[in-house]
């Protein structure tokens, strides 16, 4: 009897492996050909891993330049110049009328007053610029105004008390680059309304796909941060103003993690909803350890990790071109691993698996041999 139930016990199907079975898969090479090695989560392993949480965008927001200055002169742009000036000028004909646009002559109803358009400069790579009379001047990195009077002292001594206007045309240093999974990709013109984030994001036609599948990445010089698309629009502190040169990628990633095992929830599929899950939080959701059929001991964190961490681990894992196949072990019995599993993040495509317990086999063939005898003792007892 005793050989029938344990033989009846390796034929009753179960939702994920023992504690055991995941131990000893470790040691057999049969059953390990990626090598994987089980780690218990340590204080040490735990900070590891939480120094990979990607910094934010908001981390990239200077506080010792907290305004960006959108309306400064680059290389690139092309400038509109134009020169008024009284009587006979240098760059008239005559003193009766004014020059319009490429040149042409239109009347002024200013006696005596012309303007001159000069053809569209643009700005060199070293940031100058030339105007004739005056030679070479310094354009970049100065406001349209700025470079105005420059222009107008420069001609004092050769020009009738001349006035000078400067407006970009093509502006090409005030700009960011919005590229991916928006509807209208492309290069962005700033202005002195202080763009956010999301503000160039909605400029852009907005997002293809909702929020919490929208991942944005920021790059600004040689740092670069990320975050969802619906953290950008609900937290202001990581909406972040804009600045020339910016780089924004909007990127779709729906991020999800997935749960085997003796869970309070069957295996599922599911989506972080919000810029980082920990460990936790993602035991949590899925209803943490089955009362029922759980092993508490033994929740084990599936992952192919990156070549950094892997190697900050210790591990000799062979890489694959995912990553080094790791399985973290935490013991959900210990207290300490609550405060452990709050530091770790989740990362997308983790598989977290709850181990069954030893015991579980059992209960069930119990429940089945109860099952299948009650009728049978249901009706002796009748036919008494």
């Amino acid at each position: 009897m005793s050989l029938l139930a344990i033989s009846a016990c390796s034929a009753i199907p179960d939702s994920g492996p023992t504690e055991r079975s995941v131990m000893k898969a470790e040691k057999d090479s049969a059953r390990n050909p990626l090598q994987f090695q089980i780690l218990p989560i340590t204080p040490q392993i735990a900070t590891i891993l939480s120094s990979e949480i990607p910094p934010l965008i908001s981390s990239l927001d200077s506080t010792d330049n907290p305004i960006a200055h959108n309306d400064r002169i680059g290389s690139g742009d092309v400038l509109t110049i134009t020169i008024f000036e009284l009587g006979t000028g240098l760059f008239s004909g005559g003193g009766s009328a004014s020059t319009g646009s490429e040149g042409a002559s239109v009347p002024n109803s200013v006696a005596n007053v012309t303007n001159q358009n000069l053809p569209p400069t643009q700005v060199e790579t070293d940031g100058t610029i030339s105007i004739p009379y005056v030679g070479r001047l310094r354009a970049a990195g100065l406001t349209p105004q700025v470079l105005a009077n420059n222009i107008r002292k420069s001609l004092l001594s050769k020009s009738q008390n001349p006035q000078v206007m400067v407006r970009i045309s093509t502006d090409i240093a005030n700009t960011v680059i919005v590229s991916g999974e928006v509807h209208h990709p492309g290069r962005v013109v700033l202005s002195t309304a202080q763009e956010r984030l999301s503000d160039l994001v909605a400029i852009s036609g907005g997002a293809v796909y909702p929020p919490e599948d929208t991942h944005v990445q920021l790059v600004r010089g040689d740092r670069a941060g990320a975050t969802d698309l619906g953290t950008l629009e609900t937290v202001p502190r990581e909406d972040i103003r804009a600045r020339p040169g910016d780089r924004i990628h909007v990127i779709y990633q729906p991020r999800t993690y997935t749960v085997f095992g003796a869970a309070g929830k069957d295996a599922t599929e599911t989506p972080f909803k919000s810029p980082q899950v920990s460990l936790a939080e993602a035991l949590a959701r899925v209803g943490g350890p089955s009362d029922g059929r759980a092993d508490p001991n033994a929740a084990f964190l599936f992952r192919f990790e990156d070549t950094v961490a892997a190697r900050q681990l210790g591990l000799k894992t062979p890489a694959t071109p995912l990553g080094i196949p790791v399985v973290y072990k935490l013991d959900m019995m210990e207290p300490n691993s609550y405060f452990l599993a709050q530091q770790i993040p989740m990362k997308t495509k983790d598989i977290l698996l709850i181990a069954n317990a030893r015991i579980n086999r059992f209960y069930k063939l119990n429940q089945l041999i109860g099952t299948l005898m009650s009728p049978a003792i249901t009706a002796a007892y009748m036919a008494r």
